[in-house]
C-alpha cells in the first residue's frame, strides 16, 4: 500500500490468492541431497534447499511463482548477502512475501539455511495416482443345492 514504506528486498509486503486456490505448505527445508550429504558453504545449502522446495512444488504440479510466503532462517548475518544473492537468481522476477530470520542454530550443526514456504495455485489439481485395485476375497465354491421336502 501507499501508506507504508516500500520492500527493502526481493519480496512483497502482502499476496493475495486466488479465490479456491490449492493450498501447499511446505515444511522447512535444509540442504540434504537425495544421497544425505549436506554441501559446506551458504551457497550451496541454499541451492540444495530450494531445489528441494521446487521438486516439493513440482511433484504437486506447482512451481515457484505460485509461491505466496516464505520464511527463512540463517544462522548468521554474515551469509545474508550470499543467501539473497542465490534466492534472487531461483526467484526471478517473483516477489512473495517473505519473513528472514537470523537464528543461532538450526537443529544439526552443519546446517547453515532453512526455508519454508507456502504455494497457492488456482490451477486444477493434477490426476492423483491410480489407486491399486483391491483384491477381490477368494470365492467360495458353490454348494450343492440341497431338496427341501415339505
Amino acid at each position: 500500500p501507499a501508506s507504508i514504506a516500500a520492500p527493502i528486498g526481493t519480496y512483497s509486503h502482502g499476496i493475495e490468492t486466488p479465490p479456491n486456490a490449492r493450498w501447499l505448505h511446505v515444511a522447512g527445508q535444509v540442504a540434504v541431497r537425495k544421497d544425505g550429504s549436506v554441501p559446506a558453504t551458504i551457497e550451496e545449502q541454499t541451492v540444495v534447499a530450494w531445489e528441494n522446495i521446487v521438486a516439493i512444488l513440482a511433484s504437486a504440479g506447482m512451481q515457484v511463482t505460485d509461491i505466496v510466503k516464505i520464511n527463512q532462517y540463517l544462522t548468521d548475518p554474515a551469509y545474508f548477502p550470499a543467501y539473497a544473492g542465490a534466492r534472487r537468481r531461483l526467484l526471478g522476477e517473483h516477489r512473495p512475501a517473505s519473513t528472514l530470520v537470523m537464528i543461532s542454530a538450526l537443529v544439526k550443526p552443519e546446517f547453515l539455511v532453512e526455508v519454508e514456504v507456502v504455494a497457492a495455485s488456482a490451477a486444477p489439481a493434477r490426476k492423483p495416482a491410480k489407486r491399486p485395485q483391491r483384491v477381490a476375497a477368494a470365492k467360495q465354491p458353490k454348494r450343492a443345492a440341497v431338496k427341501r421336502r415339505r
